[in-house]
């Protein structure tokens, strides 16, 4: 870690720029939300063509974000999060400028690295900050993504009703290239080196077996969960990911070492992530579709795309309130009980939506309050995982752990679809989720946040001689090395 001596101006100014990468991250993933239903007509194409722009942003990021974290532990965190920069803003003009859907894909495909950016950007911070500084910087990073899409959600909806929908990937090439500069110029350069060779059967193994299960978890509500084709894929996954293991533990450099994994501190924090990740992205895809649907239906409020954006600002403004809070909580008890808080505070929150009264205001007043369980939560989970393993291979290891955000928030999104398809009620002659679907959602998201915490109670803190005390803990000691 930096020297604590680091100026206070210099610290705030890496912070500052990589916790704006993050909210980059957040709107590179929100990006095509509020135009899904446009884009059929817009670009030619079918419903199920239009919705591989959401799924290819998922694969290519989930199998790029362990290969990134590796290779930054291996040359360089700054240099490998300025490659990853520079593929998002490569991917965000070629969407501006598409000719068609198969184009637009491929952009899409390329925004993908951005799944890579907030495990690096942890990583510089635990090599770079003062020890004092660590977590109020990770946790406004964590907390970076929930920024990004309160706000993203609603600019986008202005623009998809306003403007034409190439701009969004117009600003999105400028801020990447924006970002690409403050990072070479501002943010230094991690001296931490694994060495070693890169592990490419390692990259491809675990490649074909993300690809398999996150296709599966994805297209499931859409080619039927029984279908050949999601009963292949599947099978699939459950042959390479053994496999793949077993390659791992053979080699002396492996792309992910499996031993530090398996680790009860990282293994358990990494399934508490998991259950974190549905608990907290359920808020985020349904709030939105309870607030623009028909009153008609029993629940909805009949709100325009831009004013439901305006709805969840407080979101938004809550996990940046809440991100300091979560460094100070993690500094005098230790991120356990930070995890343990936010947990808890998410268990209310969605339960309090699950039994919601028919006001605006409370819905508001729930949703705000599982935003706060998540800029505690998010901000905990990498303070964990960085406690427990070697400095050495932690961009690695936060890789793996943001992998399992996202295998969360994948499972979230098709466990919805699946509810709101199952439990509908016929309105003005159309489906539509039932009163009771949304119901279930949040008793699922709440019991899966109740069981992360009572995973994240029971974790065994580190105990072996090789992994580095707790960043946020340290305020005014050496830093781990």
């Amino acid at each position: 870690m930096a020297d604590s001596a680091r100026p206070h101006s210099q610290a705030a100014a890496v912070i500052g720029v990589l916790a704006s990468c993050g909210i980059a991250v957040s709107l590179v993933q929100t990006l095509v939300v509020p135009l899904l239903p446009r884009f059929p007509q817009l670009l030619s194409t079918t419903p199920a063509t239009v919705s591989w722009l959401v799924t290819a942003t998922l694969v290519a990021g989930a199998v790029s974000a362990p290969v990134l974290g590796r290779l930054g532990d291996m040359y360089g965190k700054r240099r490998i999060l300025l490659i990853a920069l520079a593929l998002i803003t490569a991917g965000s003009a070629l969407g501006a400028v598409a000719p068609n859907v198969l184009v637009l894909l491929v952009g899409r495909a390329l925004q993908g690295a951005s799944f890579g950016v907030i495990a690096l950007g942890l990583s510089i911070m635990r090599d770079e900050l003062p020890a004092g500084r660590v977590g109020s910087g990770v946790g406004l990073m964590s907390s970076s993504l929930g920024i990004g899409g309160a706000i993203g959600l609603p600019l986008a909806g202005v623009v998809a009703q306003t403007m034409n929908w190439r701009w969004l990937f117009a600003a999105m090439t400028v801020l990447g290239l924006v970002q690409f500069l403050l990072v070479r110029w501002i943010v230094p350069e991690s001296p931490e080196r694994t060495g070693g060779r890169f592990d490419l059967p390692g990259a491809i193994g675990i490649g074909i077996g993300l690809v398999c299960l996150l296709l599966a978890i994805s297209k499931g509500p859409e080619w039927g969960w029984t279908s050949p084709a999601i009963l292949g894929l599947v099978a699939a996954a459950a042959v390479v990911f053994p496999l793949w293991g077993y390659h791992e533990l053979r080699r002396e450099s492996p792309l992910v070492d499996l031993r530090v994994s398996v680790r009860p501190a990282v293994l358990w924090t990494n399934l508490a992530t998991i259950l974190i990740g549905f608990a907290i992205f359920a808020s985020f895809i349904v709030t939105t579709q309870i607030l623009q649907a028909s009153p008609a239906t029993g629940y909805g409020f009949g709100l325009s795309l831009i004013t439901a954006g305006v709805m969840l600002l407080p979101m938004g403004a809550a996990m940046t309130i809440f991100s300091p809070a979560s460094a100070r909580l993690s500094s005098r008890h230790g991120p356990r009980t930070t995890l343990v808080v936010g947990g808890s505070v998410l268990t209310a929150g969605n339960i309090g939506v699950a039994l919601r009264p028919p006001t605006l205001l409370w819905i508001v007043v729930a949703t705000t309050v599982i935003a706060i369980g998540a800029a505690l939560a998010y901000s905990a989970l990498p303070l964990l995982i960085m406690r427990a393993v070697p400095s050495s291979e932690t961009a690695a290891a936060n890789s793996l752990n943001t992998l399992m955000r996202q295998l969360g928030t994948s499972v979230c999104s098709a466990g919805v679809a699946a509810v709101a398809t199952a439990l509908t009620v016929r309105v003005d002659g159309v489906d539509q989720p039932a009163p009771t679907a949304y119901t279930v959602i949040f008793l699922v998201a709440g019991g899966t946040a109740a069981l992360a915490t009572m995973i994240a109670a029971l974790t065994p803190g580190p105990a072996t001689p090789d992994t580095a005390p707790e960043p946020a803990a340290v305020a005014g000691q050496c830093g781990p090395r």
